[in-house]
């Protein structure tokens, strides 16, 4: 699913944020990425959709080596792949419907299956009520659900979540959490969480990779 081998990230050219960096992340499993703050734990996470390039090395996401793709094979990679920001990055100007069905258009989905598709996300994330309203009309949390729902409407083989929970209360954070449980646990979906702080008692097998000092490493 993805294979690093000694690679480094920089966002300038000049100071490395990650360094060298060699691991391998199997499908369908759960991984958790902790490290300080300015660690490059979103750094490394951005590299995994193309957002960011590889200054050294290969990464490899799905066979597809990263350090050579070009916008057409980043564009068919990333419609694989669900993305969950702290920040939610929901389009104000649409609807709740009309951000999940998004990534279902983008990949071609016929808009009938692409409407069933939306009603039963919505209606997994307790938010069929809400359809036809705007981002701003919801909470954070709310927001928030949104965009996981958002990010499972295409069938991703890939889940990245960059902080998920960070800006939710209590509730909303162990409703995200138990979706991304279910994604993997229930749908397969290999999913990898940037966090500053791993649920306790986290009810299924994952791994860690910790940053420090630009080097990534397993944690025990």
């Amino acid at each position: 699913m993805i294979l690093a081998t000694n690679i480094t990230l920089s966002y300038d050219g000049k100071k490395n944020i990650i360094e060298n960096g060699s691991f391998h992340i199997k499908e369908k499993e759960f991984i958790f990425i902790s490290g300080s703050s300015g660690s490059g734990k979103s750094t490394l996470l951005k590299s995994f959709y193309g957002e960011l390039g590889v200054k050294k090395g290969h990464l490899l996401i799905n066979k597809m080596d990263i350090s050579k793709a070009n916008s057409t094979k980043l564009l068919t990679l990333r419609k694989n792949i669900g993305i969950v920001f702290q920040d939610y990055k929901l389009i104000k100007e649409y609807t709740v419907e009309e951000n999940i069905m998004l990534p279902l258009e983008l990949k071609g989905y016929d808009e009938r299956i692409s409407k069933k598709q939306v009603k039963n996300l919505l209606n997994h994330v307790q938010l069929a009520h809400k359809a036809n309203a705007y981002p701003a009309e919801l909470s954070g949390g709310e927001q928030q659900r949104v965009a996981m729902a958002r990010a499972l409407a295409h069938n991703p083989s890939l889940i990245l979540a960059d902080e998920p929970t960070g800006n939710l209360d209590e509730y909303s954070a162990n409703v995200i959490w138990k979706l991304l449980r279910d994604a993997n646990e229930y749908l397969g979906i290999t999913v990898v969480v940037v966090t500053h702080t791993i649920p306790k008692g986290f009810p299924i097998k994952y791994r860690r990779f910790n940053i420090d000092d630009g080097v990534v490493y397993e944690a025990s």
